[in-house]
């Protein structure tokens, strides 16, 4: 029997937890619900998606968002930001004053990767900055569950937040990675990479979650710690990081 996140096109992950791969870049978006609040994981690419990603949580749980997490400040997982008024926004620490001035190279690159020139400039002149800044770990309450939110970058950017969901009931915690981990494809590493310094990201997500965690990529099939390990090494040896 398919449970109501599936039915509404998510794939369910755990009690009250659940990710959406979003057409187009294949981004990850995360829920986490509580008894007294929700977390949207990321908000998509414009504010259309935010919009849609808004409805349908909405259409599963009978209530709204109240908590967005960003995992790093790339187009497609912070355009639909503005979609979520009224909502607590967290980000790590820096990720704020990123965005706030560089609106025009966010437009810019979402208008490179295929966001209609209309659709990028409505996103970037209203994205909400984060209220909540993650300078090492923030528990945050969401009712009969805790969150945490941890700035285990730099890596994949200057501004890594990863997104701990605690196992309950013999289940395994879960970690939203953003695209410090991808499994679509291999990791991404634009300008705004320090790929000196990702390896060592990689290593403090691996210690966050743990050998049994289930580990959620930015893009692509959800992952154990073997891979995120695999992937920490192959990006070692790529930009000659030597082995912690």
């Amino acid at each position: 029997m398919h449970t109501a996140w599936e039915e509404a096109g998510w794939e369910q992950l755990g009690d009250g937890v659940a990710r959406r791969r979003m057409p187009g870049w294949d981004e990850t978006i995360g829920v986490i619900a509580g008894t007294t609040g929700v977390m949207i994981v990321d908000t998509g690419a414009t504010l259309r998606d935010g919009a849609d990603l808004r409805r349908a949580i909405r259409g599963v749980l009978g209530r709204e968002v109240t908590h967005v997490a960003l995992t790093h400040p790339h187009f497609d997982h912070v355009l639909g930001t503005a979609a979520f008024a009224g909502v607590e926004v967290f980000g790590a620490a820096g990720l704020g004053e990123l965005l706030r001035r560089g609106k025009d190279e966010l437009r810019h690159d979402a208008m490179r990767h295929g966001v209609g020139r209309d659709a990028a400039a409505e996103a970037a002149d209203l994205l909400v900055a984060p209220h909540h800044h993650v300078h090492d770990q923030l528990t945050v309450e969401l009712g009969d569950r805790q969150v945490l939110l941890a700035n285990v970058g730099p890596g994949h950017t200057a501004h890594d937040l990863a997104v701990l969901v605690p196992g309950r009931g013999g289940s395994p915690e879960i970690v939203f990675c953003g695209d410090l981990v991808e499994e679509s494809g291999e990791p991404q590493a634009g300008p705004d990479a320090l790929p000196q310094r990702w390896p060592g990201a990689l290593d403090r997500l691996l210690s966050l979650g743990g050998e049994d965690a289930r580990y959620v990529p930015g893009h692509g099939a959800v992952v154990d710690a073997s891979f995120v390990r695999a992937q920490r090494d192959a990006l070692a040896a790529r930009f000659g990081v030597a082995p912690s």
